[in-house]
């Protein structure tokens, strides 16, 4: 059992009153927070909190690490390869060309890449959807990252599949949750890829397989008023409500709907209903010009919001800082309202909001009891002051190159800016050059979107 103090330091613990310790001083024990509050805590009232690493905090913000609802991690392989396209060539002429010559190698290695990145800016745990998810799940154990994985799975034929489609899909996330391979760290959950994809017989029979085995699910909903005015022509139904009926918000694992851009009120109560999660990705909406509204009436009405990265084929990125300023800004321009998404709320949806989505409920704050998930964020650089407002720093002018230190489960996966269980200098070097073969072995078009 390894204890460390980090002492001196000014911690945002994000608790239920929104504490702010200055100068103070945590204690992590076995992989839990054991104490916070200011100054030192009494070695004779509890000897077991000896320090065994002591850290000097001076300079520097405590406060939960980021939790990524919504990525797409593996494809760091495509960053920069389909630029300036509207969301329908992007996907039909780009990704899944590029993704009919990806192989588990490709995965692994655009995987190991994003986690070097999200390390760096502070990222502890992140909602994957992709494919070849064994491959995913072996980096996360690798790099210490926390992570809930969905093999993506479209039920339209086993040539459109990436990977040994639902039934293999199940096997692979029966041996992770059930037989001792996700260390606590690692979840699988259920991966349709939309409404819009999946035919609503499949969609069915994976809630059923979610409501037998008590799985999550993780899919793409209304991402645009076409794919709306789609499923009332062949459904009946909206897409929030067509999946509702379907029986896939109340997955029993809990429900993360990605995106959610074309929602009424209907839809706004039945997700709050559910207690779904709805992972917000405003970069990529921006980047690929896809309309959305501000987040005010779902948020009003209850519906649990997180953050998201997306994609770095969309975003460009896997900056968590970049995502929460801008959906700060955004949101106080489209509603005209400069008290919307004020104080520490930005922050309490990129950590406890992203980690309740992940399923990981002891993580997203600072107190005793809680995961130690933990970054240092530096506020010696100029654009860090002054210091009149610490929250507000952090949210509006912090950036992701200011994490100094990244703590998961209480290991160190960064130290210095210097990663711990990575090896970066050689995954750089895979990477480009796996990338950039891969892109020239794409081919044809795996599937077809059709708004």
């Amino acid at each position: 059992m390894t204890v460390v103090h980090i002492r001196n330091v000014d911690i945002v613990t994000l608790d239920a009153a929104g504490t702010i310790v200055p100068g103070g001083t945590v204690v992590v024990r076995d992989g839990q927070i054991a104490y916070v509050g200011p100054g030192h805590p009494d070695m004779s009232l509890a000897p077991d909190q000896a320090a065994d690493e002591v850290v000097d905090g001076r300079g520097r913000a405590l406060l939960p690490g980021f939790f990524n609802g919504h990525c797409h991690s593996p494809m760091t392989f495509e960053r920069g390869w389909a630029e300036d396209l509207p969301f329908d060539r992007w996907l039909n002429e780009k990704m899944w060309v590029a993704e009919s010559a990806l192989t588990p190698d490709d995965v692994e290695w655009g995987a190991r890449l994003a986690a070097c990145e999200m390390i760096r800016g502070g990222i502890v745990g992140f909602n994957d959807h992709y494919f070849h998810m064994d491959r995913v799940a072996a980096v996360a154990r690798e790099s210490g990252m926390r992570a809930a994985l969905a093999w993506c799975v479209f039920g339209i034929g086993a040539q459109s599949e990436v990977g040994p489609g639902f039934e293999g899909t199940l096997e692979w996330i029966a041996a992770l949750n059930e037989h001792g391979e996700s260390q606590g760290r690692i979840r699988a959950v259920l991966g349709p890829h939309s409404p819009y994809v999946c035919p609503p017989e499949f969609l069915r029979r994976v809630a059923e397989v979610a409501h037998e085995r008590g799985l999550g699910v993780h899919l793409h909903v209304a991402e645009s008023e076409e794919q709306v005015a789609q499923s009332l022509a062949r459904h009946g139904r909206r897409p929030v409500q067509h999946v509702d009926a379907l029986g896939l918000l109340d997955a029993p694992g809990g429900c993360v709907v990605a995106h959610g851009l074309a929602l009424d009120a209907d839809d706004t109560a039945v997700l709050a209903t559910r207690g779904v999660h709805v992972a917000h990705c405003p970069i990529t909406y921006m980047k690929l010009a896809m309309p959305f509204p501000p987040l005010a009436a779902r948020l009003d009405a209850g519906v649990r919001v997180c953050l998201g990265t997306d994609g770095p084929a969309s975003n460009s990125d896997l900056d968590m800082f970049a995502v929460m300023r801008q959906t700060v800004l955004m949101e106080k321009y489209q509603t005209r309202d400069p008290a919307r998404l004020a104080g520490d709320m930005p922050l309490r949806m990129a950590t406890r909001n992203g980690a309740a989505a992940l399923g990981f409920l002891r993580s997203g704050s600072i107190e005793v009891g809680a995961a130690a998930d933990l970054i240092l964020v530096n506020l010696d650089a100029p654009h860090m002051r002054p210091r009149h407002d610490l929250v507000a720093n952090l949210v509006h002018a912090a950036k992701a190159a200011d994490v100094t230190d990244v703590m998961v489960d209480g290991r160190w996966l960064m130290r210095g800016r210097t990663l711990c269980t990575l090896d970066e200098e050689r995954i750089l070097y895979e990477a480009e050059r796996r990338a950039l073969d891969m892109v020239r072995r794409g081919q044809h078009q795996l599937r077809t979107y059709r708004s």
